[in-house]
């Protein structure tokens, strides 16, 4: 089967013809119909992540069809993968229903081989159901971008009716809005890309400015999607009272120094947000069933995977890129 590699993290994605994966006891073999192409994967890809899996095939936002059934799942069935793969169901984070949080947690993609192949195979314990109603290339950016976005916003703890900043604007942030639009709350976004603001504008949201701006009025939330660390003091100093600001990405330049009493002060707070649950997974899909969501994507061919990467380093993707196989 065709395969991308990481060989060596900073020199870019290597093309590979490798066997077809061996799934083990309680796992699925799937055939890749999409994956997604998420900023994680560039960030394992340039060595920004420390390597946890020698060669690894990138890709956690994968829509496959089973080929080898495990138990729950049938041959012929679409499902997702995500990006947490298993967790040891045993530490105090697991059961109190943080597996994220999990010290032994893996993840597809990084720990194992994702979805930048012909084939891949996933924990069946850890395998999604999806919602009807969407291409193999609409559901792919949800298994990653969406989930981690649904989690950013539960995180930021926005109120009923309040007013949310979004902080960059591509593949994760375009659902988000979706999602907050949909229960009522006021989104303002900030980014650099001209094209990723007319996207939102199109979205629904109240306005769209570049990162010089400021957001016209006090913000009750703001969620931070680029990986810009030099963004999270203008994204407090917009917070009113009490305003919470979640970090949504994996990996964060450095945060300049902060002054406690413009960016802090007033019960301010700063959080992160790390992988996700099963459970936000479900939320969010069966949020997704319920509500049509616009998933705007760039579409390559699998063969195209270095291009597509190349492309999201270079800001060249509005909305998602999606691999199709």
């Amino acid at each position: 089967m065709l395969a991308w590699r990481v060989i060596r993290p900073g020199s870019g994605l290597a093309c590979v013809s490798d066997p077809l994966p061996s799934p083990s006891e309680g796992e699925l073999l799937l055939r890749v119909k999409a994956c997604g192409v998420c900023r994680t994967d560039l960030h394992i890809a340039d060595g920004d992540l420390p390597p946890h899996r020698p060669r690894v095939v990138p890709g956690h936002e994968v829509v496959g069809t089973v080929v080898r059934a495990a138990e729950g799942f049938a041959a012929g069935d679409r499902v997702g993968v995500a990006w947490l793969r298993g967790t040891c169901g045993r530490c105090r984070y697991c059961l109190r229903g943080a597996e994220n949080l999990c010290p032994s947690s893996i993840y597809t993609g990084w720990d194992a081989d994702g979805g930048y192949a012909e084939y891949c195979t996933v924990p069946a314990a850890y395998a999604h159901r999806l919602p009807p109603g969407y291409s193999d290339a609409e559901l792919a950016p949800l298994l990653c971008a969406g989930i981690i976005g649904y989690r950013a916003l539960r995180r930021a703890s926005v109120p009923a009716g309040g007013t949310l900043g979004i902080y960059g604007f591509g593949g994760s942030a375009h659902l988000t809005a979706q999602v907050a639009l949909a229960r009522g709350i006021t989104v303002h976004v900030i980014t650099r890309d001209a094209g990723a603001r007319a996207l939102a504008l199109d979205l629904g949201v109240a306005t769209a400015r570049g990162t010089a701006s400021v957001p016209p009025e006090p913000l009750d939330s703001a969620i931070l999607f680029a990986p810009a660390g030099e963004l999270v003091l203008p994204a407090l100093a917009a917070l009113g009272r009490g305003g919470t600001l979640a970090v949504a990405g994996i990996h964060l330049s450095d945060i300049p120094p902060l002054n406690y009493q413009r960016h802090l002060f007033q019960e301010r707070r700063l959080c992160s947000v790390t992988a996700n649950t099963r459970k936000d997974a479900a939320d969010f899909l069966r949020f997704a069933g319920e509500h049509r969501l616009r998933v705007t994507s760039k579409r390559y061919p699998l063969d195209a995977a270095d291009r597509a990467l190349a492309d999201l380093a270079a800001d060249r993707v509005t909305g998602a890129a999606v691999l199709l196989a």
